[in-house]
């Protein structure tokens, strides 16, 4: 009893550290976490049917076989038409927004963003970002890009709709269809109910379209166009007859196969399962629907009367006329121009071919004669834990793939690995050399492009996610240990010793068959069954762990800091430098050059505080030397508040202009005129009430700053607001000691205002931090003190003063979507009021406003900026 004891207080020990660890773990990481677990659930839904259908197996190899060959060019001349209507939809997309492409051009875009579809999260979306590039150097900008984009797709959606709806109202006037049918086609009824009424909305500007514009004002821009018809009917009328024309393609291309297959055609369940199979399209996050589509379409083959066998044959037929001749040509599209980019994605194109096949191999009858060579030198069970584990390294390998695009090296080590696996594997279960032979080619083309995956994890997270994930696998192996050892001997009719509960834990875990164990109630199946979950979670998470990508959030050492504070005193140039060595930061330098850049981490992105801190002539290797570094370590470099001026150092980088900066003349700056009295009987108020300022040089004493720490936390806790960091500084007692510091006080010297004039580094230019007051100060406070700031600093010597950023501000003619999107919510969502508010006091003492930009890689970077953005400001 003791011993039970022990072995459960283990098991909940192990449980309580799994829980302090691995849920941060996977908190962090939820929604990759949660991409991959809807991954392997459609691809088990996938493996659990052709599980179910061996004895069909059989029977497929039989009909395939005896396919007729005429069909199949047919077939695949169909599939050539198809990639080519595709090209034309794009071209019409592009015509519909008054832009010109060439065919062949749109047919290459096409092919290759269906390719990488295969492996995004969300594909058939996520790719419309992608490959933009060439276009652009047509002369088309990224707005028209990828407004053509976004109608190809919803047209791409609309036709399926189209054909949908007649073809449901057909099959239920002839009886083919039953409920679930019905409830599919109310639903499309619906959603053209709802396009309609979104549409009439849209055009009469009524609730529907506020309602979208206040909670997605990006779209402002696309509604616009609809609304005023600058998208071109004729071309979008254009667009939707190519779409539809897709659509009977893959219509065909299942009736082709029931016909290559000598197979009974029928048209209607031809259409309808086609329509199932691109609604699994659409809902599939990886892999586009692998598996769930296969299960989909034979279900309802099955259902108009085709065998299992039969309807298993068409569905591999027509993926591989749909899915499997379009994506080899989308790998082929890319060497049409060689360069590295091929040699990462062929490798993982590979590794999911061979993940197919691996699975296919296992669920398909072996060669008999093969089997009968192999039992005489392998036991019938070593053949059975080699078809498990082909079958499992298969499922990883599709995985696998997907995370190899992204350079790792660690990704690479476990595709090695697996492909490996897979050569012992195949040979040991049936002698399948053909297999073998490819998982080995496979290998050779991985060790052949391993220059290509050199971006490193960080070692230290990657090993908490695998300790975790590994004491997770222990926890449940103690629980089927004990749970088989102290086992009422009903169960399972036997009393268990400890070998023989740590064989079947391990057994069950690793999914394998355990020979003589058959359960005897409900509770025994249950215990397998949780096993048997548990077991394939385990090692799935663990397998997880080690091919995604762990940034580490590194901190500069005090050296660093002293170092890069002298570097400013011989290279700042900017208003912001001050902030480059505040200590929220990282440092990046390059050994035999002077300078470097000041960055902060958040995610997979190294935000970038403007730019190097360096010689003229060095600042541009920095930069080069950084952006290798992030691409190196996984990341993706975004450069933050650039000046117009520093944008020559990003020529092949995209730019966002995110507002201006404000600077006052402070030689030329006077309160004389009308467009200076609100300020002049601001100024009047508060000084007939007996306020007054006072100037504190550095050091500054502790009872001062006790004061100030006060006012700051009543004008935080006033306005609601929470400090900030990165672009601008936090109240931090060690670093407001060191700056010039400006009070507002009362005749009773209490402090109700203050400002800090902190380093600025551009010549004869001051500027200051923190600017706070008490929730008794009178109004007009902020100008009393901002005037006295000015005559302060003309009198030590500065020709000009830095009042800040204004976020939003100057986007007078916007050169893109993201500009246009920003342009409409600085002037109409009562959300971002204060920063019009911000711009307007600071446009009150007449500055020169310059620009400010953010500089990045890829358009579809935009998306994650935002929450990049604001996890850096935070302390």
């Amino acid at each position: 009893m003791r011993k039970i004891i022990k072995s459960y207080q283990l098991t909940i020990n192990t449980l309580g550290l799994i829980k302090r660890n691995g849920l941060t773990y996977l908190r962090e990481h939820a929604r990759m976490v949660s991409q991959f677990i809807i991954t392997i659930f459609f691809l088990g839904l996938g493996l659990w049917f052709f599980r179910h259908q061996q004895i069909e197996l059989m029977q497929v190899r039989a009909i395939v076989s005896a396919s007729s060959w005429d069909w199949l060019i047919l077939g695949i001349v169909l599939t050539i038409i198809y990639i080519i209507l595709q090209g034309l939809m794009y071209v019409a997309s592009f015509a519909a927004v008054g832009e010109h492409i060439s065919l062949l051009d749109s047919t290459v875009l096409f092919l290759k963003r269906n390719f990488v579809s295969v492996f995004l999260p969300a594909g058939g979306v996520s790719s419309l970002a992608f490959f933009t590039t060439a276009i652009e150097r047509k002369g088309i900008s990224k707005a028209q890009v990828h407004f053509a984009s976004v109608i190809y797709a919803f047209v791409g959606i609309l036709s399926v709709v189209l054909v949908a709806a007649p073809a449901f109202v057909i099959a239920i006037s002839l009886g083919s269809i039953g409920g679930k049918e019905l409830v599919a086609l109310i639903s499309v009824v619906v959603l053209m109910l709802v396009l309609l009424i979104l549409y009439r909305s849209i055009v009469a500007q009524g609730y529907i379209f506020n309602k979208l514009i206040s909670h997605f004002p990006s779209i402002e821009y696309y509604l616009d166009n609809l609304k005023s018809n600058k998208i071109e009917r004729r071309q979008f009328f254009r667009i939707v007859l190519y779409s539809v024309i897709i659509e009977l393609t893959g219509i065909a291309h299942i009736y082709i196969a029931m016909r290559a297959l000598h197979l009974q055609p029928n048209l209607l369940a031809a259409t309808l399962s086609y329509i199932v199979a691109v609604v699994f399209l659409i809902l599939s996050p990886f892999l586009r629907g692998l598996g769930a589509i296969e299960l989909s379409m034979a279900y309802l083959l099955g259902r108009f009367g085709f065998g299992d066998a039969a309807a298993l044959s068409i569905t591999l037929f027509y993926r591989l006329l749909e899915f499997w001749i379009p994506l080899a040509a989308g790998a082929l599209s890319f060497l049409l121009k060689i360069n590295k980019l091929i040699m990462r994605v062929f490798p993982a194109l590979l590794l999911l071919i061979l993940g197919i096949v691996n699975i296919v191999s296992v669920l398909t009858p072996a060669i008999g004669s093969r089997l009968h060579l192999l039992e005489d030198f392998i036991p019938v069970s070593a053949m059975a834990v080699s078809n498990y584990f082909v079958l499992i390294t298969g499922l990883f390998l599709l995985v696998t793939a997907a995370f190899m695009l992204k350079g790792l090296r660690t990704a690479w080590y476990f595709a090695l690995f697996l492909c490996v696996v897979s050569v012992v594997g195949n040979l040991l279960k049936a002698i399948d050399y053909e297999e073998a032979l490819f998982a080995a080619a496979v290998m050779i083309i991985l060790v052949a492009s391993r220059k290509q995956y050199y971006m490193h994890n960080s070692r230290r997270l990657g090993l908490i996610g695998v300790k975790t994930m590994l004491l997770g696998c222990l926890a449940v192996l103690l629980y089927g240990f004990i749970g088989f050892y102290n086992l009422d001997p009903n169960h399972f009719d036997q009393d268990f010793n400890w070998m023989e509960s740590v064989r079947y834990t391990f057994q069950n875990f690793f999914l394998l068959r355990s020979e003589g164990l058959v359960a005897k109630d409900n509770f025994a199946r249950d215990f397998l069954y949780s096993l048997n979950i548990s077991g394939a979670a385990c090692i799935s998470f663990l397998v997880y762990t080690l091919v995604r990508p762990h940034f580490s959030q590194a901190q500069s050492a005090q050296d660093d800091f002293e170092w890069a504070r002298q570097q400013l005193v011989k290279y700042g140039d900017s208003s912001l430098d001050y902030f480059k060595t505040y200590p929220d930061k990282l440092f990046f330098r390059i050994p035999e050059k002077e300078g470097f850049l000041s960055y902060r981490i958040a995610g997979s992105f190294a935000v970038v505080l403007e730019g190097p801190v360096a010689p003229d002539k060095s600042k541009k290797d920095i930069v080069d030397a950084f952006d290798g570094h992030c691409f190196e370590t996984g990341l993706k470099s975004i450069y933050y508040r650039v000046s117009e001026e520093s944008l020559s150092l990003f020529p092949k980088k995209g730019r966002l202009l995110l507002g201006q900066e404000a600077v006052v003349d402070l030689l030329s700056f006077s309160l004389e005129g009308g467009s200076k009295k609100s300020i002049r009987n601001a100024l009047k108020k508060v000084t007939d009430k007996g306020f007054h300022t006072k100037v504190y040089a550095a050091p500054i004493e502790t009872d001062l700053l006790k004061m100030l720490r006060a006012v700051s936390d009543e004008w935080l806790e006033e306005t609601g607001r929470s400090e900030i960091v990165f672009s601008q500084g936090m109240f931090l007692e060690e670093e407001l000691r060191q700056h010039t510091i400006m009070t507002v006080e009362d005749e009773e010297g209490k402090v109700v205002a203050f400002l800090d004039i902190i380093p600025d580094y551009v010549k004869d230019e001051a500027t200051f931090d923190l600017i706070r007051k008490t929730r008794e100060a009178p109004n007009g406070i902020i100008d009393f003190i901002t005037v006295e700031m000015f005559l302060y600093l003309k009198n030590q010597g500065y020709r000009s003063v830095n009042l800040g950023f204004a976020p939003l501000s100057g986007i007078i003619d916007p050169r893109n979507f993201p500009e246009r999107s920003m342009k409409f919510a600085y002037e109409k969502i009562r959300a971002f009021s204060h920063y019009k508010g911000l711009r307007d006091y600071k446009d009150k003492f007449s500055p020169v406003w310059s620009n400010k930009y953010l500089v990045y890689d890829q358009d579809y970077d935009l998306f994650k900026v935002p929450a990049a953005l604001t996890s850096v400001i935070k302390p």
